[in-house]
């Protein structure tokens, strides 16, 4: 009888370990499964990572073409100020040579 009675100790204690072992995988495999949607989530950061920088030197690239247009803008816009004060210079002068005439 003693190996009868110990034989439903012995199922129970492997029962409970057999429990306490699925129980340890639940909660490795949630473990697991956080770790995998964390490395899901990270891949997605740096996809939109790279997606935003391709945006920011699209953005820096037409920035510079445009600095480069606003350039020759002010370049022309100071030779049409040059070319504007020699024509004041000249119809000041011609002002004078009128006065000088009709006096």
């Amino acid at each position: 009888m003693a190996s009868s009675e110990a034989q439903p100790r012995f199922g129970q204690s492997v029962k409970g370990l057999l429990s306490e072992k699925v129980g340890s995988c639940s909660g490795d495999v949630i473990a697991l499964t956080r770790q995998v949607l964390k490395g899901s989530r990270s891949q997605e950061l740096l996809g939109q990572a790279a997606r935003n920088m391709v945006i920011q030197e699209d953005a820096i690239l037409h920035s510079e073409d445009s600095l480069r247009k606003m350039s020759i803008i002010t370049t022309h816009l100071q030779y049409q100020q040059e070319a504007i004060q020699k024509n004041v210079e000249h119809s000041k002068n011609l002002q004078e040579q009128l006065r000088h005439l009709l006096k």
